[in-house]
């Protein structure tokens, strides 16, 4: 993991091991809470319009950072377990997606690379 998430995972894997949680940190596990988690993080938007999503009031904001917060928490404590540098797959990842989707041909359009 790069240095600037060390200590953030450092301080899940205390947080967890204070409350005897490992026990149940495992991948799947890890996997089914994020995925809760996101379904958490949807509901805030569930029912708005596109333009109702782009202004959301500060506590709007503040209880979308909380839900946000629990995605990227339990992401990191997935991948954590796994042996996953998230920022490293996070870099090929972006590295790949430059590669299906070249500027000169996805440029303004939400078709998905084998489409365009």
């Amino acid at each position: 993991m790069q240095n600037n998430l060390l200590p953030l995972i450092q301080a899940l894997r205390t947080f967890a091991q204070e409350r005897d949680w490992g026990q149940f940190h495992t991948p799947k596990n890890l996997a089914c809470a994020l995925s809760v988690e996101a379904a958490e993080l949807l509901e805030h938007f569930q029912w708005l319009t596109e333009a109702q999503s782009l202004a959301l009031t500060r506590e709007q904001t503040q209880q979308v950072g909380t839900e946000a917060a629990d995605v990227f928490l339990y992401l990191l404590q997935l991948c954590d377990k796994l042996g996953i540098d998230l920022v490293a797959a996070a870099q090929l990842k972006l590295q790949a997606n430059a590669q299906k989707y070249p500027v000169d041909k996805a440029r303004g359009s939400s078709k998905k690379y084998t489409e365009l």
